[in-house]
């Protein structure tokens, strides 16, 4: 057993930086244990080296340019708690892995769109690049997929990786409230940034979307390949129609590969508000916490669920990734690849045809309140061949309009989600709608 300590420098020192720092502190004897020698911090780097940061930094060297911290001598892993998916972060992740050093980080925009770079250089240099933290905070879904679930052909991951869109949703079919009054909510409670743009635009999930598909398929991440839809178009009403129906709403990332006659993978990737059967374990996932289900060929269905940020469950995972650094190193095994399969052997990310992909959609209309409105609407359907499950109008008070309209749901049954597309292409240019159509797919379980 090695007796000298793995000496760490931390970039970045928000909230999960301090949380790294106090966890360390915390449970510096059970983590001893853990992993066969101490971890001790020795250097870190921020913007305000005044700061108060509820922690005390006095016993480690200090360095302005985070970029700097790779080159010291009495640093064996650099830990990146910056964020941001270019700029400083990047340079640090490459100057580490140029100097030999392992690297660790929760930044998952970076991994989203520079991963197999950063992969492909780790694999040469032959150091560790871990990055549980990048995907649902404190839940251990990485190492669960690259671990627990390695013998096994995924066929679908899914699930909510994003706490502020799962909190605005499932607030607003607590309470009746409006997207919009639940969002400055959130805000006010520091659930929602005062941008929240990646998160409500669903781009946050999408990040974390394409690193679980390219782990659990064994693809090429491709980040751009992701289709992204988000929630700002959510109506209190929708959710009261998904409610009468059987279902909640929740933001999902969906990937699975999709059958092909050519033999290659066509990865299916979507980001996109769902209506989740009542009786799946998803639809009791409520406030901020993240949810990943895996569905393996033998395994069957493996749910993770846990807090998916915050200062202590992302810190949890950013430690849980130094100590596995730790054990390697102590037991001199070869380092495996940071996306469990060498970048040279990943499958190349082959995007699957959406309009292929078959299931049940629900459509919400906002329409004038005129006669022939609901056969226009049924005759694009038709004309689109999408057949009708369902179909309710909402009269003018119960649809949260301000301009007179009414709402118009209806569930579809399954088929093509080209046919859906086509029938709102017919549409398009129709005076008696008068705001663009909401579509939901239904989760199949």
């Amino acid at each position: 057993m090695k007796t000298e300590p793995l000496r760490l420098a931390l970039a970045g020192l928000g909230t999960v930086g301090a949380g790294v720092i106090r966890l360390i502190e915390t449970n510096a004897a059970l983590i001893e244990r853990r992993c066969g020698r101490p971890l001790r911090i020795v250097a870190v780097s921020a913007r305000d080296r005044g700061k108060d940061r509820g922690v005390d930094l006095s016993g480690y060297a200090w360095e302005d340019d985070m970029t700097a911290l790779p080159q010291r001598d009495d640093v064996d892993v650099v830990v990146e708690l910056v964020g941001g998916s270019d700029g400083p972060a990047l340079t640090l992740a490459r100057k580490t892995v140029e100097s030999g050093k392992a690297f660790v980080t929760a930044n998952k925009a970076m991994i989203a769109h520079h991963g197999l770079g950063l992969a492909r250089d780790a694999e040469s240099a032959g150091v560790p690049v871990r990055f549980e933290a990048a995907v649902a905070g404190g839940i251990p879904v990485i190492k669960g997929l690259r671990e627990g679930a390695a013998a096994n052909e995924i066929e679908r991951v899914y699930g909510i990786l994003n706490g502020t869109c799962n909190y605005i949703l499932s607030t607003m079919e607590d309470t009746g409230a409006d997207f919009a009054d639940v969002l400055s909510e959130a805000q006010a409670m520091g659930y929602a940034e005062a941008d929240p743009t990646f998160d409500i635009d669903g781009i946050d999930a999408a990040h974390k979307l394409s690193i679980l598909a390219s782990i659990a398929f064994g693809t090429e991440l491709d980040f751009g390949a992701v289709t992204t839809d988000g929630i700002r178009r959510v109506l209190s009403a929708d959710i009261a129609q998904a409610d009468s129906l059987g279902y909640v709403i929740r933001l999902l990332g969906m990937a699975r590969v999709e059958p092909s006659a050519d033999g290659v993978k066509h990865l299916f990737q979507r980001v996109h508000p769902y209506l989740v059967p009542k009786d799946h374990p998803l639809a009791h996932v409520d406030g901020a916490t993240n949810a990943v289900v895996a569905e393996g060929n033998f395994v069957g269905r493996l749910l993770f669920q846990g807090a998916g940020a915050g200062d202590g469950p992302t810190a949890s995972a950013v430690v849980a990734d130094i100590i596995d650094i730790a054990r390697l190193w102590e037991s001199e095994n070869e380092i495996d690849p940071p996306f469990s399969i060498p970048v040279s052997e990943l499958d190349a990310n082959v995007p699957a045809e959406t309009g292929n992909h078959r299931g049940k959609a629900y459509l919400r209309f906002m329409v004038k309140d005129r006669p022939g409105v609901l056969a226009e609407l049924t005759a694009a359907m038709r004309d689109a061949n999408v057949s009708i499950e369902s179909l309710i109008q909402k009269g003018a008070k119960d649809s949260g309009a301000d301009d007179g309209s009414v709402m118009v749901a209806m569930v579809t049954h399954e088929g093509e989600e080209g046919c859906v597309t086509r029938a709102l292409e017919l549409l398009a240019d129709s005076d008696s709608v008068t705001a663009e159509p909401l579509v939901m797919h239904i989760l199949r379980q």
